[in-house]
């Protein structure tokens, strides 16, 4: 039966990933094109804590659901650009920066607004992950604590990288610089001197997973062509000044 309200609140526009994952993978990442959000907010945001309309904010997430192919539900995360790993489905709202499954009893979402987002699945489709790479979580090691919690071989992995900030838009000071380099030097070849502000790096946040990834073994690895400040179908914290909403990113097993 045709529901009234889905004329005033059109479902979302995704972005589906463009990598060899088996077909039982179910992944995408919203967009802000359509969607019942309104003002600076339009017009899918998923996220409660950015001071959007709860209802809005519920209706979209509705709608988010029922993109997936079943009613289960989705695992919400309060991000804290910290490196912990969620392996079950808690109603509660853990705090953790990813989330993996090894069955199809819960879809794991993430939100972003330049933030990276980086799915993982095995190979045959047996687990899948999705971790929040913003700058302190990827430094913080959000990588690996997700491929240590899927405990899958590093060559059996693929990866695909989602929609962030481009190293064009993405201005970082010292502290950014240093906590990557301590930790793998060859880091140092993402970074390029600000023209804007002397001791300031223009940041590639897709290299420095590229980077990570390859140093834990991870050489299947799509995506990482968008640049959330760049491109108006995303929402974008630095370009909108902190006012904005959030992409939500899923991946499940079918």
């Amino acid at each position: 039966m045709h529901d009234a309200a889905d004329d005033l609140h059109p479902h979302p526009t995704l972005i589906l990933p463009d990598w060899p994952a088996p077909t039982r993978v179910g992944a995408f990442v919203t967009t802000r094109e359509t969607g019942p959000s309104q003002g600076p907010f339009a017009a899918f945001n998923t996220a409660l804590h950015v001071g959007d309309d709860p209802a809005m904010v519920e209706r979209c997430r509705e709608l988010l659901r029922a993109q997936l192919d079943d009613d289960r539900p989705l695992l919400w995360l309060d991000q804290v650009h910290g490196a912990a790993v969620q392996q079950a489905y808690d109603p509660e709202v853990p705090q953790a920066d990813a989330a993996v499954a090894a069955d199809k009893r819960y879809a794991c979402v993430i939100q972003t607004a330049d933030c990276l987002p980086v799915f993982f699945c095995d190979r045959l489709g047996t687990k899948v992950g999705l971790a929040h790479a913003g700058w302190r979580s990827l430094a913080g090691g959000v990588l690996e604590a997700t491929m240590a919690a899927l405990d899958i071989e590093p060559d059996e992995l693929l990866v695909w990288l989602g929609p962030a900030i481009s190293n064009a838009q993405f201005e970082v000071g010292p502290e950014v610089f240093d906590a990557f380099v301590a930790v793998q030097p060859e880091a140092a070849s993402a970074f390029e001197p600000s023209p804007y502000r002397l001791g300031h790096y223009m940041a590639d946040i897709y290299k420095l997973a590229r980077l990570r990834l390859e140093r834990l073994g991870v050489h299947h690895v799509s995506g990482g062509h968008f640049c959330t400040a760049c491109e108006p179908r995303f929402y974008s914290h630095r370009r909108d000044d902190g006012q904005t909403g959030r992409m939500a990113s899923v991946i499940w097993l079918r």
